[in-house]
Parts: structure tokens; sequence; C-alpha cells
């Protein structure tokens, strides 16, 4: 088994290996599957090689491929041949942080994106309260605590990124946002 670096080392199991490679899978699936049914353009002549979707679709593709051969390499370790050790707290803990991530993602991209908000203003609110979430996840209570200068400072991250990404996708990369 092989061990992370840190205060906290975690094994990696074979059973661990085989669930990342499906999730990596089933992600790939999912971007694939978005990148086939975009726009292609064809009423603007666009050069198939410049096509929206085909890295996006190539990207897709090889998390499939790699997700794949993660998930074979470590069924033939055995991942399902030993019972699931019980998880420690420090993994508890992380898998709360990975859903919770998950979650804002999610609710991101189905209820802040494209309901009528301005982009900017949906990744300022989904980047604030991101930050201020796991910021209350944190393990040291002292740095749990949500003083003004923590949030102004969550705020001011927030609306930089959003901003900056807005400028960026619309003005240099000429790409229309929801």
């Amino acid at each position: 088994m092989q061990q992370h670096e840190g205060d906290e080392a975690e094994d990696i199991t074979p059973r661990s290996d085989l669930w990342q490679g499906l999730g990596w899978v089933v992600f790939g699936v999912a971007v694939l599957v978005a990148s086939v049914s975009m726009d292609r353009l064809q009423s603007q002549n666009i050069n198939p090689y410049t096509v929206p979707g085909l890295l996006p679709g190539m990207l897709g593709i090889a998390m499939i491929l790699l997700g794949g051969v993660l998930a074979v390499r470590s069924w033939r370790r055995g991942a399902l041949a030993h019972p699931r050790e019980p998880f420690t707290e420090h993994q508890r803990e992380v898998r709360k942080r990975v859903w919770t991530v998950i979650a804002l993602c999610v609710v991101y991209s189905v209820v802040l994106v494209g309901r009528g908000l301005p982009f900017w203003l949906a990744s300022a609110i989904f980047i604030t309260g991101s930050i201020l979430i796991l910021q209350r996840m944190d393990r040291d209570p002292e740095a749990r605590r949500l003083t003004p200068r923590v949030i102004g400072k969550a705020v001011l991250i927030g609306v930089l990124a959003a901003v900056i990404t807005q400028v960026a996708f619309q003005d240099l990369f000429l790409v229309r946002l929801p």
C-alpha cells in the first residue's frame, strides 16, 4: 500500500482505487456526452478541428480510459476480495469535505448559473460561499471563526475571481457566458 505525506497518513487501498476509477469513468462519460451535444457551428463554416466540444470530448475519452485502467488494475489487485475497513476520523472528515464540495458545485451549476443571475454574480456567490463554508469545516477551531476580516476577504476573492473569469472568457476567448 502507498502512503500520502503529511500529518494524517492514509492508506491507498485497491478498494479506494476501484471507486475512484469508476468515478473518473462516470465523469468522463458525462463530459463526453456534454461535448458531443455542443453546437458545432456548422452554419458558420467552422473548421472541424476547432469546433466547440472537441477538446472536452478528448479529455472525456482520456478520463474514461484512465479511470478504466485504474479500476481494472485495482480489481486485479483484489479490491473486492477484502472486507472494507471502518473509516478513521480523518477519512470521515475528508469524505464530508468532498461531498460538501460536490454539493456546492451542483448548486452552482444547477441553481445559480443560467437562472437569471448574471454569470459574474452567480460565480461570486459560489466562490464566496465555498470559501466560507469550507473555512467553517477547518479542523482548527481558531480558523473556523468567521470574523468580519475573513468574510471580507472571502467576498473580495469571490468578486475578483468572478469578474476576472467573466472578462477573460467574454473579452479574450469570445465565449458567451450565461
